[in-house]
């Protein structure tokens, strides 16, 4: 051996003569997974199938989801390759689900384009802006079952007995044992003889004996106030599908005035021929 020259382990002489070996490639949605008598089906078939799974099957681990889809779409190419065309209604069908994709792909695309953080935010402000709010009343009530107990409770408040110990020990109502306590509610909340006596007073004021379907109530208001406007992010799905629906309307409009839809008068149609699907099985 030469002087100065160093012998090489056989493992890496084999690597420095091997031929070129062509880099790895990743795959594609034209990366062929499976061959049906030679008809052939691709990644890109198994995604799209496993996009349109129901939820329950998102859930799967990758490897089950992606070996079931495979199974699935092989199964289903050897049962189709037994037919050499599609029934009338089959075919119709195909027809109406390629509608109905289209037309998605329109929607997607008008949300993509008008449906924006500036435009909820736009929409937020033009309906809130303004707001003046709707009045919201915190009271607290004691129930009982007839007018004179509740004149006697009306009598003992006006001698100054306290509101929510007398709740603790009179009322019936659930909110007895919290003295009475109703919290905040606004209009249309409550029954409305309550709801109408609550209006009537002034805080702090203790209403006469009034009745509703569960019994015989004396309410104190205890504050009153004005409701504020929902925050942002409270109403943000909301008025982002408010937003969503203007946009997608706007453009079916738009697409009525400058097209033309006909839909002319067929003798002898009625209703019930919707359901007749004889007509399309041929």
């Amino acid at each position: 051996m030469p002087k100065g020259l160093t012998f090489l382990p056989s493992l890496a002489l084999a690597a420095m003569m091997a031929l070129p070996v062509a880099a790895e490639t990743e795959p594609s949605a034209d990366t062929v997974v499976a061959r049906v008598n030679g008809d052939e089906i691709t990644l890109g078939h198994v995604i799209a199938t496993a996009a349109g799974l129901p939820p329950q099957y998102q859930q799967l681990e990758d490897e089950v989801l992606y070996q079931f889809i495979v199974e699935q779409l092989i199964q289903q190419q050897l049962l189709s390759q037994e037919q050499d065309e599609l029934t009338r209604l089959n075919a119709l069908m195909l027809t109406n689900e390629e509608r109905s994709l289209k037309a998605v792909q329109t929607v997607n695309q008008i949300t993509d384009a008008q449906v924006t953080d500036d435009a909820i935010q736009a929409a937020y402000d033009a309906q809130f802006a303004d707001f003046q709010g709707e009045d919201e009343f915190n009271a607290s009530h004691i129930l009982v079952a007839t007018e004179d107990e509740a004149k006697e409770i009306k009598a003992q408040l006006d001698d100054g007995a306290d509101f929510a110990e007398l709740a603790k020990e009179k009322s019936t109502g659930p909110s007895g044992p919290n003295g009475g306590a109703l919290g905040w509610f606004g209009k249309g909340q409550m029954v409305p003889e309550f709801e109408q006596a609550v209006i009537g007073l002034e805080k702090g004021q203790v209403s006469d004996p009034v009745q509703t379907q569960f019994g015989w109530h004396v309410v104190v208001l205890n504050d009153k106030r004005k409701s504020e406007a929902p925050e942002f992010a409270a109403v943000r799905d909301e008025l982002a599908q408010s937003v969503r629906q203007e946009a997608i309307q706007a453009k079916i409009d738009e697409l009525t005035q400058a097209g033309s839809v006909e839909r002319p008068e067929v003798e002898g149609l009625t209703p019930d021929v919707v359901r007749k699907l004889d007509l399309v099985q041929e």
